[in-house]
């Protein structure tokens, strides 16, 4: 029993202490490796740093992220989450130039990028970010025009100046930067893109998202200054050169749910220009409306996922009679409106209302106790059915739906 008694943490070997710091915060593996030498070699153990969430952490300075990225913050990052200081009445600038090229040099891996409440207004570019981004999600951020713009290196003007004194050194300056500008890959490498109630963005921003090769997937959540216009004029089509705009996006999302006093400058009408190589549609809030009505022109159209919404079962019906190649359906958080009954004529049947009067009194019970055996994941079984006729192929996945009752 004396032996028990004398054990400590230093008993334990170092992968079981790792994984009990690993429950720790950021802020907590930070004190935690000030007990003595052996936790602070600990703390610094790359598995305890691949995914890092400040966000909880409120007045995160530049000062604690350059602390982080030089004691701790290593080639183990996959994933990092920040709280910039924009609602802060402390104020201050958040992000650097030189904290971003210090971030992307000690920390190659980092696939995945979350800002909230960030001002990125300092930051002209989006290409000061680190090249290996893939995951690039914004929160209540604020932009500057430009920032999603993508510019090409600048050549050093000695070596033109030496290139060109030659004939044949210009030849071969001009083939290079032909064969460059065909095979060279994008500078931004970001293939999803997520933008949650970011006021700032407005259709130039999105229109300089086409030149990102790599984009597949683009979220536009309470985006209320994109139009339908800025949509259409980035869509994927055919044009002089091939194919135009969002050529390689295969997944859109538009919803529009917080935003009070929005107008009817619904984006989602952007959609009736048709958009090639579009596979997976996400509409939400105020934008389920007219994306229905536009999402019979997207022919390559597999998935569609409608949330935070309220529907009918005629709109949804006459809405997947155009849309054949639907392989799953989705609905999320949708409220869904009863059928209508056509309202009764005095007089009609005749003698047989009392019957039917009868009949109705005794399947009251019957008829309660059938709505209460009803699953809240199968709200409208009529809707199922019909929607099995239109679309014998598809996938049809109720989530947390509801049935709205009426006052009358």
């Amino acid at each position: 029993m004396d032996e028990y008694k004398a054990c400590n943490l230093d008993y334990f070997p170092e992968n079981i202490l790792i994984d009990v710091l690993s429950y720790l915060s950021v802020r907590e593996l930070v004190r935690a490796g000030r007990v003595c030498k052996r936790w602070n070699r600990l703390v610094k153990d790359q598995l305890l740093w691949r995914f890092v969430d400040l966000t909880a952490w409120k007045g995160v300075t530049s000062r604690i992220l350059w602390l982080l990225l030089r004691h701790y913050l290593g080639c183990g990052l996959r994933c990092l989450r920040l709280r910039g200081l924009l609602l802060s009445a402390r104020g201050g600038t958040f992000l650097s130039e030189s904290w971003l090229r210090s971030l992307s040099t000690k920390c190659p891996r980092l696939s995945k990028l979350y800002l909230l409440h960030a001002d990125l207004r300092s930051l002209h570019s989006c290409q000061l970010l680190p090249t290996s981004l893939q995951v690039l999600e914004l929160r209540g951020c604020e932009l500057p025009r430009e920032f999603f713009n993508q510019t090409s290196p600048s050549p050093d003007p000695s070596q033109e100046r030496a290139e060109a004194t030659s004939s044949v050194g210009a030849q071969q300056q001009g083939r290079h930067r032909k064969g460059k500008g065909l095979a060279s890959p994008s500078g931004i490498g970001i293939e999803r893109l997520v933008l949650n109630n970011v006021p700032s963005f407005t259709d130039q921003h999105l229109k300089s998202l086409t030149s990102w090769e790599r984009l597949s997937r683009l979220e536009l959540r309470d985006t209320f200054r994109v139009t339908a216009n800025g949509i259409r004029k980035c869509a994927a089509k055919d044009g002089v050169y091939g194919v135009e705009g969002l050529s390689r996006l295969k997944f859109l999302e538009i919803g529009i749910t917080g935003r009070q006093g929005y107008q009817l400058q619904m984006a989602s009408l952007g959609l009736g220009a048709g958009w090639l190589g579009l596979e997976e549609l996400s509409l939400g809030g105020k934008e389920v409306g007219p994306g229905l009505l536009c999402a019979s022109r997207l022919k390559n159209l597999k998935c569609l996922c409608l949330w935070a919404c309220t529907l009918s079962e005629m709109q949804i019906v006459r809405s997947c009679r155009l849309l054949r190649g639907l392989s799953q359906l989705e609905f999320l958080d949708v409220a869904f409106q009863p059928k209508q009954s056509p309202p009764a004529v005095e007089g009609e049947g005749g003698g047989s209302g009392e019957e039917q009067d009868n009949e109705e009194a005794a399947g009251v019970d019957n008829s309660n106790d059938e709505n209460n055996t009803v699953d809240m994941n199968d709200p409208i079984p009529s809707l199922r059915r019909s929607l099995a006729d239109l679309l014998p192929s598809c996938t049809l996945v109720f989530t947390n739906c509801s049935v709205q009752i009426s006052a009358d």
